[in-house]
Order: structure tokens, then sequence, then C-alpha cells
């Protein structure tokens, strides 16, 4: 007989109605797998893959089974115009999402904004539905749990419109924080902390603690409060706020966590509902005082928000796939049958079908998520992460063949009206026996899994394992923290004869870092939060480290491991042989002359004309760094850093007291930036170091004409512009007479390195040795794309020197300029009787020329540092009648 409170009795007309409406959660849930599976692993998941599971999946399941205990809940019944409103409502939402998913990949902020709308929409509506229905009704015991779901829509409504907001590609940390606990600590969590006051010992099949509805009446204050006064501290960057409102929210937990812990010692979760449900509930808690003590020692430290950026990537994806992944099949393991309904043996049946090895799945998938939690190796971590998703995603396939079982087992002449006569909750579940065997083969399953990757990579647990040396050499294990172009500590002593082990965390904010050793032992790239254990090998000898990511070792980013015992006249003798050579490229190997291949297409220098504008005019643009392999001379490749897959980047065109607004997105493999001179703004936001992966929007109006650099400003500056991190902003004064052609000539440096796919040669950037100089990025390029002109015409030629070193003396052979504007002012101006021969720029210093050509033929452009014309500063104006 079962003893589930009454006044949670979940009976509710139309069954079929309400779980034919939760189809779309299995359809948002297998689209979540996919994206899983699209991913590397768990401890740094998607975007894409959050949003589909919390966005899609559960807020179409919290539409539909609130509406659902609702009705149960206040004893009321749902009309024809119910369900009406309710087919819309999950329209708009599953629309809006679709919209959301769509519109933020793609950049498309309109399309973003549209979808958060109709969210907010559906959401505002579901909110007001139950309201008024709780207005009208007499609620029973529980019927106040009412009030956790209308809160929670309001918190989605919030974080809905600032998420719409963010989509624009605004970059700010910590409103981020802001719509992450708005929507999941607030719409998602206070939905479930209100369902399992009465879901909780139903599943259990027990009787709730006495205390339930008082408990949860005074818990609903605390974590409403909570996420406003959490959300609010994050969005005003006031980690104290942020701390008190986690604490809050934490003390609400503790108030509905006393009923459930009390039922739970009535009756201990047997079921794979009761057992998903138990451990998600055990990881939310865990979560939130984890980001709780993270906020208190960040608030001593004296960091803001951004400061607690790592603890928040890394413990998202816990809340993500401990909690919120395992609430829901959890909670639809038991629903589902419940509602298919049928009497009391198609219920049964139903349960059992979902209850299948749900200790296995449930153990199997907690003991790979703490050790996703571990500091392992990457191997065991995709190994851990690939555990976990077969647990997990197994529940869909499960969840089909329970409906089908129930169907059947109606269909074999079970009736709907004999489940009015037997208790709702069926007895169902597993011997113990079988459910402690499933158990143990899960834990094992994954015990396993990490002992095979300890041997594949004993490194993973501490135990060394370069061949090299001795295999039964003590191991000492360092922790190491890259950040500010520094390894902290940057010297390490090692007794001669130890196994070194370097655990290496990446505790910057912004740049991604590894950590290379002069014997051939490394990681890989980090970004900032994560962390790797990297074996050295047994030292034997004094041994150098340091980052391989361009530039960052000639900052300073190096580490020494000393071997303590070693004799002086050993110290590096064979450890660091060969491993230090840097190649700078054979400049003196290329042939200058030769012809581009049949690919080859020059960079357009033509500048069209600004169209006609009543007024300022906002001009939009997204730049993409890309790590692009880039010809820069015929023959001659190199793995340019590109805003756009070229070198010097898009031209930004425009006029005084315009507004520019420029995304950048970095897909590139290291942390990258954009500075624009044309804007005159604080640097500190818009300029920063943006990790792979993220982006941020840089907004500026143009107060002032002239032809202005854009360049990366990620330290090492120069690498990063030598590299190809460089273009042109041309806002023309007000009073600039048309010409019949423009064009814009950008004049770099390269320092080559390899020639097959080489990198900026640092050492030679840094002795101020380029192997070419070119406009617009390729040597000679307009010897053999001449740029047209016509005699007679008035051609004004835009010139930038991009640098970063060298100075230009830009200079058009056999043509004189009648009009020089350099650096915003005229040195001479449509002048008559007199001239000027070439227009001389330092490094980020721009202006423009005019000439009339006389006659026909070729008149060779060049930079008149002459060596510089030699090194690719050199093209041609094709001039015809």
């Amino acid at each position: 007989m079962s003893t589930a409170p009454q006044d949670s009795a979940l009976t509710a007309p139309t069954r079929g109605f309400w779980a034919a409406r939760d189809i779309p959660t299995a359809l948002w849930l297998v689209l979540t797998v996919i994206a899983v599976l699209a991913h590397r692993s768990i401890p740094a998941p998607h975007w894409l893959m959050i949003h589909l599971l919390l966005l899609g999946a559960i807020t179409h399941a919290i539409l539909v089974w609130s509406q659902y205990f609702s009705f149960a809940l206040l004893r009321s019944k749902a009309t024809l115009t119910d369900r009406r409103h309710q087919n819309v409502r999950l329209a708009l939402s599953n629309g809006g999402a679709t919209l959301v998913f769509l519109g933020v990949p793609l950049g498309v902020w309109p399309l973003s904004l549209v979808g958060a709308a109709l969210l907010i929409i559906a959401v505002g509506w579901h909110g007001l539905s139950l309201f008024r229905r709780a207005r009208r009704s007499m609620p029973g015991r529980f019927g106040r749990v009412i009030r956790f779901y209308i809160v929670a829509a309001g918190m989605l409504v919030i974080g809905a419109g600032l998420g719409g907001w963010l989509a624009q590609g605004t970059d700010a940390p910590n409103l981020v924080l802001a719509h992450a606990l708005l929507n999941v600590l607030g719409w998602i969590g206070i939905v479930v902390a209100g369902t399992v006051v009465t879901l909780w010992p139903t599943i259990l099949r027990t009787r709730a603690d006495e205390g339930a509805a008082s408990g949860a009446a005074r818990a609903l204050p605390f974590l409403a409060a909570g996420v406003l006064v959490a959300a609010a501290g994050a969005a005003f960057d006031w980690l104290p706020l942020l701390g008190l409102g986690l604490a809050g929210y934490f003390a609400g937990l503790l108030f509905i966590g006393i009923s459930l812990w009390r039922a739970a010692r009535q009756k201990p979760p047997r079921t794979f509902a009761a057992l998903s449900v138990g451990m998600a509930l055990l990881w939310w808690a865990g979560c939130v005082a984890a980001l709780l003590v993270g906020t208190i020692v960040s608030s001593i430290d004296g960091s803001g928000v951004r400061g607690l950026g790592p603890l928040v990537a890394q413990t998202v994806p816990f809340l993500v796939a401990g909690f919120a992944a395992q609430i829901l099949p959890g909670a639809l393991s038991y629903l589902i049958p419940v509602v298919l309904g049928g009497g009391p043996k198609p219920v049964r049946v139903g349960t059992a079908a979902f209850d299948r090895c749900g200790a296995l799945r449930v153990a199997t998938a907690n003991a790979a998520l703490v050790v996703c939690a571990l500091p392992v190796s990457s191997l065991m971590r995709v190994a851990a992460s690939v555990l976990y998703l077969v647990a997990m995603a197994s529940f869909l396939w499960i969840m089909f063949v329970a409906m089908r079982a129930q169907r059947r087992a109606k269909a074999e002449g079970q009736t709907l009206g004999e489940s009015h006569s037997e208790p709702i909750v069926p007895e169902g579940g597993q011997p113990p026996g079988r459910r402690a065997g499933q158990a143990v083969a899960g834990l094992l399953a994954v015990v396993l899994t990490v002992a095979v990757c300890a041997v594949i990579d004993p490194i993973g647990l501490g135990w060394g394992g370069q061949p090299s040396g001795d295999p039964d050499a003590a191991v000492q294990v360092v922790e190491v923290e890259a950040a500010d172009m520094r390894f902290t500590p940057h010297v390490i002593e090692v007794p001669v004869g130890t196994r070194l082990v370097v655990e290496l965390t990446n505790t910057d904010d912004e740049q991604v870092h590894d950590l290379v050793f002069a014997n051939g032992t490394g990681g890989t790239r980090l970004a900032p939060g994560q962390t790797e254990r990297i074996d050295v090998g047994v030292i034997t000898a004094d041994l150098d480290g340091w980052c391989s990511i361009i530039g960052h070792r000639q900052m300073g980013m190096t580490l020494t491991v000393i071997a303590v015992g070693a004799q002086e006249d050993a110290a590096g003798d064979t450890q660091d042989e060969g491993h230090d050579h840097v190649d700078t490229g054979d400049a003196g190997g290329m042939d200058m002359d030769a012809t581009p291949g049949d690919g080859f297409q020059p960079y357009d220098a033509a500048l069209p004309a600004l169209p006609p504008a009543d007024g300022p005019t906002t001009h939009q643009m997204t730049l993409t760094v890309e790590d692009t392999v880039t010809e820069v001379a015929p023959g001659v490749k190199q793995t340019l850093w590109t805003y756009n897959g070229t070198a010097p980047g898009p031209t930004l065109h425009g006029r005084v007291g315009d507004t520019f607004e420029v995304t950048l997105v970095n897909d590139a493999t290291m942390g990258h930036s954009i500075d624009f001179h044309a804007g005159a703004l604080a640097p500190d936001e818009p300029m920063r170091t943006i990790p792979p992966g993220e982006s941020l929007t840089y907004t500026f109006t143009a107060t002032r004409s002239g032809i202005w650099m854009y360049h990366c400003s990620t330290m090492p500056m120069t690498a990063h512009i030598a590299n190809g991190m460089f273009g042109a902003v041309i806002i023309e004064p007000d009073d600039l007479p048309p010409v019949d052609r423009s064009y814009v000539l950008v004049q770099n440096e390269y320092y080559l390195g390899e020639h097959d796919g080489g990198e900026v040669d640092v050492d030679a950037l840094a002795a101020e040795q380029p192997d070419l100089v070119t406009f617009n990025g390729y040597a000679n390029q307009y010897d053999h794309a001449p740029l047209p002109a016509k005699t007679g015409e008035r051609v004004r030629v835009w010139t930038l020197d991009a640098g970063p070193n060298r100075a230009s003396s830009f200079h058009v052979v056999g043509g004189q300029f009648d009009t020089v504007w350099s650096e915003g002012r005229y040195l001479i101006d449509r002048a008559v009787d007199t001239g000027s021969q070439a227009l001389a720029l330092l490094p980020a210093q721009g202006g423009f020329v005019e000439l009339v050509f006389p006659e026909a033929g070729h008149y060779p452009f060049v930079s008149h540092l002459m060596i510089d014309a030699e090194r690719g500063a050199h093209g041609i104006f094709d001039v015809t009648d």
C-alpha cells in the first residue's frame, strides 16, 4: 500500500495529454547527447551543450510538469482552454530556444533577441497562469509549492532578458555569471526545490516529513532572495554581495534538505528514479557550497568576479552534468509511468523497465563525474567522460523501451479505470542484492578504466610515466602556476635520480600557456583554469623549461630545474642539447622575382567611395581571429594569426561621428585581443586578451579623421603584429573632396620562421632583421597584379605603416604628389607649383597622397628605404589612356 502523502497525490485529468507534451524533452536530450559527442570532455562543455540541456530539455520539462503538478496539488482539472494555452506556450518556448541556438553561434543578434523574447512571453505567461490558478483554488497542505514555480518563472524572465542583451556580443563576465545564476539556480533550482518537497517522498513511497510544508515555506524567501542578491553581486562585481546571496540560497537548500533527509531515513532510495534524484540533489548542494567557499576566498584575496572565473568554469560543468542532467531522467523515470497509467500492472511494467540497470547507471555516472573532478590526466578525464555519457545517454533508449512495454501491457487488457482502485506508485524496483551488485559493477567499471589509463599514462595518478630513467626512482610532484608571463615557482630543486612530475595550472585570467622542457618532454596548451600533469623524467642534471607559445619565453616565461647533488661540470650536458634551436628561416634563399602560383589572389587594395549619409552611421562587423596558413611570397608560407583570414585584416571605413560595433571572436589556439587607434576609450575591458573560444564587443565612435591602425595588443605585442594581426581604419575628413580612384596600402614586416607554415621568428624580430617588407601582406604582389589607373585621373593612395618596427617612405617612381596629408594635417593641398616626392611615416602613422599620372605606362611604387623595397615593399601602377 502506498504511503505517499495524500496532499501530493499526483493525479490529474487527461494523462495522455501531459505525457505527449513531454515528447520534445526527449528530442532536446538527443540533441544534447549529439553536442556532447562533438565536444572533447565534460569538464569543458560547449555553450551549445549546456543550453540544449538547460534551455531546451529542462525548460520544456518544467513548463509541462509544473503545470501538471499545479492541477494535482490544487485539486483542479485542466480545461480545453488550459490545454490549448499549454500548447501555445510550449510552441513559443521551443521556437524561442531554437532561435537562440541559431542566433548566438551565427552572431545574428536580432535572431537571438527574438528568441529570448519568445521565451520571456512563454514563461511569463506560464507563471501568470499558475498565479491565477492558485488564486482561484483552495490549496491543500502542499498547495503553496506552486509559489516556487511562480517565483522561478520570474527568475527566467529576468535571466532571459539579460541573456538576450548579452547575445549581441557584449563581453561582460560579471553579467554572464548573473545570467547563469538567475537561470540555473533561479529558474531550474527553485522549481526543483519546490517539486522535490512532494515528489521525493512520493518516489520513495513514504510519508513526507511533518515539517516539509513549513520548511518549504521558510526556504522559498531564502532561495529567491539568495538568487537575486547573488545575481546583483555578480552584475555589480561585488563579491561580498555575491557571497551573501549564495549563503542565503544555501540556507534555503538546508531548510528543504532536512525534510528530504528525514524522508530518506524512513525509506532509503532504491529505484533508479530515487537514486538519480538523490545524487542530483547532492551535486546541487555541493556545487553551490563550492561557489560559496570560492567567493569567500576571492573576497579575502580582493579579486573581483573575473578572478572567480576559473572556479565558475570548473564548477558549472558539474552543476550541469551532476545536478541538471540527473534530476531530469530521475524525475521522468517516476512520472512517465504514472502519467501513462493504464492500471496497476501496466504502471508496474513501465516502472520496472525504467528501473532496468538503474543502480549500475547511477553508480557509473557519478563515479565517472568524481574522476572528472579530480586533477587527473586528460586521458583519464576523457575516458571517464565517455563512461558518464554512456550511462546517461542509455536513459533515452530505456525510456523508449519502457513506454513501449507499458503501452503493450495496457493493450493486453489493463483499463484506465483500474488505476483509481490501486496505489498510483507501484512497488517496482529490483532485489537489494541485484541493486548492490549493479552499483559495485558500475564502480568497478570506472576503477578499471582509471587503472587502464594509469597503465597507458601513469602520470595520471602521479606514478611517473616516461620509460627513460629508473622506473623505481622516487617521485617528486611540484605544483606550478602559469600567469602574467611567469611560472611560479620558476626554480625547482630536485635531488639527482628523482623523477619530477610537474602539476601545471594556468591561473592566468586570459592567456593560454604550456610548459615544455629541453629534454623533449612537455604538456599541452592550457586554457585559463585548466590543470595538467607533466612527467619530466628522472633528473640527472639541470634542465630548462619554458612556455612554447610565440613570444612568451622571450618575455620571461621560463623555469629552471636544479639537479641537487649533480657535479657542477655536468650540469645541462645532455638534457638541453639540441632542443633550444629556433629556426630563423633563410630569407636569402627566396627568389623575390618568382611568379606566384595558380592560386594567387592579391589583396584588394581598392577603397570604394562611402555611400551618401544623412548623419552618423553605425557600422557592425565581426572580426574572427584564426590561425591561417598563408603564402606571403612566392613559395613561402607562414602560419599567420589573422583577422578574418587575411593580413592585413579588413579595412574599416567611415566618417567622423560614425560608430563602429566590432565583435571579436577568438577561434585561434591562443589568447588574442584588438586595439583600435581610431577610438579613444579606456583599454582595460575592450582591449583585453580573450582566450580561445570566447568573444567580446568593442564599440567606439570616430571623433577624429585619419587612417588609423588596429592591431592585437596581447603581449608580446611585436610578435602578434609581426605575425599578421593588424589592419586599417579610415575615417574621412568632412571636407575630403572626391577622387577618381582610391587605394589603401598597409606596409608591414615579416620575420619568417620555418618556411613551410612556420610562425614569427621572435629572435629575428628582437634583432630587427626582417625577411620581408610588404604592402598589404604579400611581397611584390602588385608587381604581379598591378593597380589600374588612367591618365588624367586623380588617384588617392591611403598609406599606413603597421610596422611593427620599420619606418616607411612611400614614393611613386615617375610620379609627383600635389597633395600630401600626414597624421591629420595637409603638408600640401592640390598645389600647383610645388610638390612632394615621398610620404614619410613611422610605425603606426598614416596619411594619404594624391597624384595625376601624366601619361600611360608602368609607375612603380616603393618604400624608399630601398633595402625594404628589395625585401618586397614594391608594386606597380598600370596607367592606361
